[in-house]
C-alpha cells in the first residue's frame, strides 16, 4: 500500500459509503474529573433532566430487570432507575469511585448481563465486541446518526478526541445484525428535545 495513503489513516476518517459505516482513530483520553463534573451540570439542566426521564422510560417500556449503564457520564441515569438494579461500567475514574461507592460496578467485558444501555456511548468505544457479546438479552442505544461523511464532517459531533464510531441510520442496524442483535424500536425523541441528529435504537438479541 501507498506510505503516504497508510499514513493519512492514521489521524483520519475511515469512511464506508457501501456500509455507511466510519472509524476514526481516537488516540486522547478526556475522561477525568472534570469530564464527569461537566455531566453533572448538563443533567441538572430543564433539557437534561428530561432527557434522563425519557431514557428510563425508553428502556422500561422494554426491560425493567437487572441492566448496566455503560459510560455512565455522571451516574443520573442509574439514580433515576430505582425500579430494578442498575449497575454501571466507566472508564473514568471518578466515574468508577462513583460506582464502586455504591456498590454497583459492573465489569460486561468480564461477565453477562440481561440488558445493557449506551447513552452516547457506543461511539466511544474502540473496541464494544467483548461487551457486546456477554449482553444476553437487550441493547439500548442513543447515538449520532448521519447522512453522509460530508455530514459528519461539517456535524459537532464528529469529535476527534471522543468518537471512534460514525453510522447513518442503515449502516448501524447492519452493524448490530452481525453481532446478534435486530432492532425493535427506533425513536427520535432525544432530537425532539433538542439535541441534534441523536436518534435512540432498542435491540433484542436474536
Amino acid at each position: 500500500m501507498d506510505s503516504y495513503f497508510s499514513n493519512l489513516q492514521k489521524d483520519s476518517l475511515l469512511w464506508l459509503p457501501e456500509h455507511g459505516i466510519g472509524y476514526y482513530p481516537v488516540k486522547e483520553s478526556p475522561y477525568d474529573s472534570a469530564y464527569f463534573d461537566k455531566y453533572v451540570k448538563y443533567a441538572n439542566t430543564s433539557m437534561g433532566i428530561k432527557l434522563t426521564e425519557a431514557r428510563v422510560k425508553f428502556v422500561d417500556k422494554y426491560w425493567k430487570s437487572n441492566i448496566v449503564d455503560i459510560g455512565i457520564g455522571c451516574g443520573d441515569f442509574i439514580e433515576k432507575r430505582k425500579n430494578s438494579k442498575t449497575f454501571g461500567f466507566d472508564i473514568n475514574p471518578k466515574g468508577v469511585k462513583w460506582l464502586c461507592g455504591r456498590n454497583i460496578f459492573f465489569d460486561p467485558s468480564k461477565q453477562k448481563i440481561e440488558g445493557a444501555t449506551f447513552w452516547d456511548s457506543l461511539e466511544h468505544i474502540h473496541d464494544p465486541n467483548p461487551i457486546l457479546r456477554n449482553v444476553t438479552n437487550w441493547i439500548f442505544v442513543s447515538i449520532p446518526i448521519y447522512r453522509d461523511a460530508e455530514h459528519i464532517l461539517k456535524s459537532k459531533h464528529f469529535r476527534k478526541d471522543e468518537h471512534c464510531w460514525y453510522f447513518t441510520n442503515k449502516g448501524f442496524l447492519s452493524w448490530m445484525a452481525s453481532k446478534g442483535f435486530e432492532c425493535v424500536e427506533i425513536s427520535q425523541f432525544e432530537s425532539i428535545l433538542g439535541r441534534q441528529d441523536i436518534w435512540s435504537y432498542v435491540f433484542k438479541r436474536v
